[in-house]
C-alpha cells in the first residue's frame, strides 16, 4: 500500500533554541572623548573645505546630560585639540577647558527654541557670507529652492538684520526665528544651522554651504 502524500510531519512552528537566536544589537556606551573627537575632525573637514579660515567659525555639540562642547573663542576650527574644547552646563556657565566663544548666546538660543537640537555650526563660509551682504532680497527666504535637498533638509532661510558678532540681540532675534526654521543667515555675517546630532548637522549643511 502506498504511503498517503504529506506523510512527512509538518515542521515545526516552535520558535527556535534561545542558543541559535542572533544576539541582541550591544548599546553602545557614551563616550565623551568620542564626541569631542568627532567635533575636530568636523571643524578641520570645514577648514580644509574653505568654509572656514582663521579664527572664524564655532560649533557646539549637546552632551546627554544637557551640558555641551564648543569651540574657543579666537580658535581655527583646522587646529583645535579636543583636550581644550570648552564645556558649559545647560546654561552656559563655563564647566572647563579653554575659554568659549563669544557666540554662545546664539548657540544656546537655537538649542532653546528648537527641542530636538543636538548641534549648531556657524560659519563665514564665503558664498553664504556674500548672499548675506546683499540688500535687495526675501529677507523671509533669502535663498531659492536650488535643489530638493535643500527643500527637504533646510526648506526657507530667513535673513536676521545685522547686528555686531557677540551681540546678545542676535541670540534674541534667533529665539524667535529659529522656532519655524532649522537654519537662519545673519546679514553681513554668515549662516546659523543646527541638526538633531553632530551627524545630522553635517548632512544638512552640505545642502546649503
Amino acid at each position: 500500500m502506498n504511503s498517503p502524500p504529506f506523510s512527512e510531519p509538518p515542521p515545526s512552528l516552535e520558535p527556535p533554541p534561545a542558543s541559535k537566536l542572533s544576539p541582541p544589537a550591544k548599546q553602545v556606551p557614551f563616550s565623551e572623548q568620542q564626541v569631542r573627537d568627532d567635533l575636530v575632525n568636523y571643524a578641520r573637514s570645514l577648514f580644509q573645505r574653505g568654509l572656514s579660515s582663521g579664527g572664524a567659525g564655532n560649533i557646539s555639540v549637546k552632551l546627554p546630560d544637557g551640558s555641551f562642547l564648543v569651540t574657543p573663542t579666537n580658535s581655527c576650527l583646522g587646529e583645535l585639540d579636543s583636550q581644550t574644547l570648552s564645556k558649559l552646563d545647560a546654561e552656559g556657565n563655563h564647566i572647563s577647558g579653554d575659554k568659549p566663544s563669544k557666540e554662545v548666546p546664539m548657540h544656546l538660543a537655537m538649542y532653546r527654541a528648537r527641542s530636538t537640537c543636538g548641534a549648531v555650526v556657524h560659519l563665514h563660509s564665503p558664498y553664504l557670507t556674500a548672499l548675506s551682504c546683499l540688500t535687495n532680497i526675501d529677507h523671509t527666504n533669502c535663498l531659492p529652492p536650488i535643489t530638493p535637498y535643500y527643500v527637504m533638509r533646510i526648506g526657507r532661510l530667513p535673513l536676521l538684520s545685522y547686528m555686531k558678532p557677540g551681540d546678545p540681540a542676535i541670540a534674541t532675534a534667533l529665539a524667535d526665528t529659529a522656532r519655524d526654521h532649522n537654519a537662519v543667515l545673519l546679514a553681513n555675517h554668515g549662516p546659523v544651522v543646527s541638526g538633531s546630532t553632530l551627524k545630522n548637522l553635517k548632512i544638512r549643511h552640505g545642502s546649503i554651504f
